[in-house]
C-alpha cells in the first residue's frame, strides 16, 4: 500500500475506490477509510490527506465535468458517475457491516 501522509490517528486507510489524474497534474486517489463509527472516502492528492467531506458533495453550479466536490483547499471535482461510485462503495461498506453511516462534515444530506 502507499504511503499517504497527514492521516488522523483515528483514520485506517483501506482500498481505493477511484484514482485520477488532475488537468493540472495531481494525482487524485480516494480511498476507502475506516473512522471509528464507519467508512468513509477519503480524499488524498499526490499522497497527502485532505481533509473534506466523508462523501462528495454536490456543486453549487455544476459543469458538464463536475457535478461533486470534495476536498478543502483544494477540491476536487468528480463526475456524476465518478461521485455515485464513491457514495455507493462508501455506503456498502456501512450497509455490509450494519453501520449508520452519519456525515458529521457540515449539515447532513440522506443519501439512501
Amino acid at each position: 500500500m502507499p504511503e499517504f501522509s497527514d492521516v488522523p490517528r483515528d483514520m485506517d486507510v483501506l482500498d481505493s475506490i477511484l484514482s485520477k489524474e488532475t488537468k493540472n497534474g495531481f494525482l487524485v486517489d480516494v480511498r476507502l477509510v475506516k473512522r471509528p463509527r464507519q467508512y468513509e472516502a477519503a480524499l488524498f492528492l499526490n499522497g497527502k490527506y485532505k481533509p473534506g467531506p466523508p462523501v462528495p458533495r454536490p456543486l453549487d453550479n455544476p459543469t458538464t465535468d463536475a457535478s461533486h466536490w470534495m476536498g478543502v483547499r483544494p477540491s476536487v471535482g468528480f463526475s456524476p458517475e465518478e461521485a455515485d461510485a464513491i457514495t455507493d462503495e462508501v455506503m456498502s461498506q456501512n450497509r455490509l457491516r450494519r453501520l449508520t453511516f452519519t456525515d458529521r462534515w457540515g449539515r447532513e444530506y440522506d443519501y439512501d
